[in-house]
This record gives structure tokens, C-alpha cells and sequence, in this order.
């Protein structure tokens, strides 16, 4: 008789596991049986290439079945460059039950998971999801985070300094501390000064207030600036360019955004594209895909980019095989 209870006991444990089991594997596919999604998007701050990001994720929902108003709800919500702000927004959209959350940038994406670690968050302009600990693994998220990383080739813009500015060895770099982002990309360029010869002279800064004072002492040091994916740099871009045109500086950027707000050129990626990868990844997951079972996406084709305006007030002659393949911004 004790056996049998010790049986019927287990039978019900066991058939419990497997309801808990089976539920949990159906969570996300809950998201596509519901009549309106309600997704919280969350941007750190407001600039170009985080604006194309938004903006490619919004309208690739759209154009395929999910416009904001009809199957889905968005709320937007921009911190303005504010730490503590971002995180309020996280705080809001988690108690606030979103079913899903699309985090813009490293601090917005961290904000996401520190406030959740079940509701699915959709990523993107993150530079490496790993080191800034939303996922366990790039090929294998192992967390509720998903998306798209902006990692750049250094490299790439590296061998343009080379080719457009030849002779020039010292380069600057102007980075936010606080932005994990940042830190792994000023790390990346020491490392690759070190093949192209370069001395990187670096300097910090916290918050877009320092960065007149910070730009004032590190031109006098330098032949060239190199501007990373930093998200209160870029917002700062159009000061920054007028500033090193003056001192005949030229500036290499990360991505388009920079050059249109200055930069000579750049070999980056194109932040729409980088958007609307993410929104087809969160569609996938509204579909019932796991986030933990998805990899970081990487945009692998670059764009060269060259300001005409700046070639023009710096003197500077672009080679032929540059330019002939170069898009061209004033």
C-alpha cells in the first residue's frame, strides 16, 4: 500500500514537470495567440543611427503584418542621454507587463535585463552582448535577450587612415567611460594600432558636458580623430567636426550618421538595415521561437563613406579607387 502512494506520489510529480515543462516551451508561442502585442521600446539617447535603427525595426514589423495601432502596440520612450532615466523606463515597461521590449544601444539593453530576466528583449546597436553580460553565449544567447550587435571593423577604418591620410600616426579617440560599448571598441583600436603603427592617445569622458573641455585637450596631441559607436559622442557630433575643422583635423567616424554630421569618411554599416534584421528576429520569437536558442546577428557588409565638405575644408585628396566606390554625403 506504502509503495503504491510512494507510485501514485511520483506519477502526479512527474506529470506535473511535464505540464510546467510544456508551458514553459509554449511561453513565447503564447505572444503570436494574442490579439495585441504591446512592445516597450527603450532608446538611450536620440541621435541618427539609433533613429535608423528604430525606424527599421518599426517598419519591417509593419510590413509584415505587425503595424504599430493593428496587431501590435508601441510605446517609444527616449532617456535623453540619462542613465538613471533608461533604467526607470526598463523599470516601467517590466511592471507594466510589455510582452516584448526592443532595447536601443548597450546601456538601454543592459537596463532591459536588469529589470527582466523572462520578457523576451530584441536588441540592437549593441557591440558585444556577451562582454556587456545580456547572453552567456553569441552563439547561443542561453537568456531572453536576442538581436543585433554593431560591432564595426576597426580595421576597416584603420586601412582607410592609411590610404587617405598617409603619414599620420597619432589618433585620437574621444569615449564615454561609462558606455561598456565604448570601452570594448577603445580596446579593439589599441590593439589594432599595434599592426598599423598608430599611438592611440585616448581621453574619457562621463557625460556630453565634458566634452568640450576633453576635445579642447586632446586635439593638441593628435593628427587624426577616430569616433566609436558612442552613443554621447554622436550626439554631439556636429560641435565635435566644427571643432577639428578648424584645427584641419580630420575625423574618421564609425558609421554614416558621423559623417553626415562631419566625419571625412568611414567604412561602417548601415543602421537601418541593422533595425529591421531585429525586428525579423523578434517576429521569429513572436512566432514561438526561444530567445535563448538564437545567436547574435552581425552585419557583415560596410559602406564606404566620404563627407565632400570635409575633403573640400581639409584639403585632402581621396584616392581614385576610393572615391569611384564611395558613397557621397555633403
Amino acid at each position: 500500500m506504502v509503495v503504491k502512494k510512494k507510485l501514485s506520489i511520483l506519477l502526479v510529480v512527474a506529470l506535473f514537470i511535464t505540464i510546467l515543462g510544456g508551458c514553459s516551451k509554449s511561453g513565447s508561442k503564447a505572444l503570436k495567440d494574442k490579439k495585441v502585442l504591446n512592445i516597450g521600446i527603450m532608446q538611450i539617447v536620440e541621435h541618427p543611427a539609433l533613429d535608423l535603427a528604430r525606424k527599421g525595426f518599426v517598419e519591417t514589423l509593419a510590413k509584415n503584418g505587425f503595424k504599430d495601432g493593428e496587431k501590435i502596440k508601441l510605446d517609444v520612450q527616449n532617456a535623453q542621454g540619462d542613465m538613471a532615466t533608461i533604467q526607470t523606463i526598463a523599470k516601467n515597461f517590466t511592471s507594466h507587463k510589455k510582452d516584448m521590449i526592443f532595447a536601443i544601444a548597450t546601456p538601454s539593453a543592459q537596463a532591459a535585463y536588469n529589470s527582466t530576466k523572462k520578457t523576451p528583449i530584441a536588441i540592437t546597436a549593441v557591440t558585444d552582448p556577451k562582454e556587456a553580460k545580456l547572453v552567456k553565449s553569441l552563439e547561443k544567447s542561453g537568456t531572453n535577450v536576442f538581436g543585433t550587435s554593431d560591432k564595426i571593423s576597426v580595421d576597416e577604418n584603420f586601412d582607410l587612415i592609411k590610404k587617405i591620410l598617409p603619414g599620420k600616426k597619432k589618433i585620437g579617440i574621444l569615449y564615454n567611460t561609462s558606455e561598456k560599448n565604448s570601452e570594448i571598441q577603445v580596446k579593439d583600436a589599441e590593439k589594432a594600432a599595434e599592426k598599423f603603427g598608430f599611438e592611440i592617445v585616448k581621453q574619457g569622458i562621463t557625460n556630453v558636458n565634458d566634452i568640450h573641455q576633453s576635445l579642447a585637450s586632446i586635439l593638441g596631441k593628435v593628427d587624426v580623430m577616430f569616433i566609436p559607436t558612442d552613443n554621447t559622442v554622436a550626439s554631439a557630433m556636429p560641435f565635435i567636426s566644427n571643432e577639428c575643422n578648424k584645427k584641419k583635423i580630420a575625423i574618421i567616424g564609425s558609421e554614416e550618421a558621423h559623417v553626415k554630421a562631419g566625419a571625412l569618411a568611414t567604412s561602417g554599416i548601415d543602421y537601418y538595415k541593422l533595425g529591421a534584421k531585429t525586428a525579423e528576429m523578434a517576429i521569429d520569437v513572436i512566432n514561438g521561437k526561444d530567445p535563448k536558442e538564437t545567436k547574435i546577428e552581425f552585419m557583415k557588409e560596410t559602406e564606404l563613406v566620404i563627407n565632400e565638405k570635409a575633403v573640400e575644408k581639409l584639403g585632402i585628396k581621396i584616392p581614385k579607387d576610393l572615391e569611384n566606390k564611395a558613397k557621397k554625403v555633403k
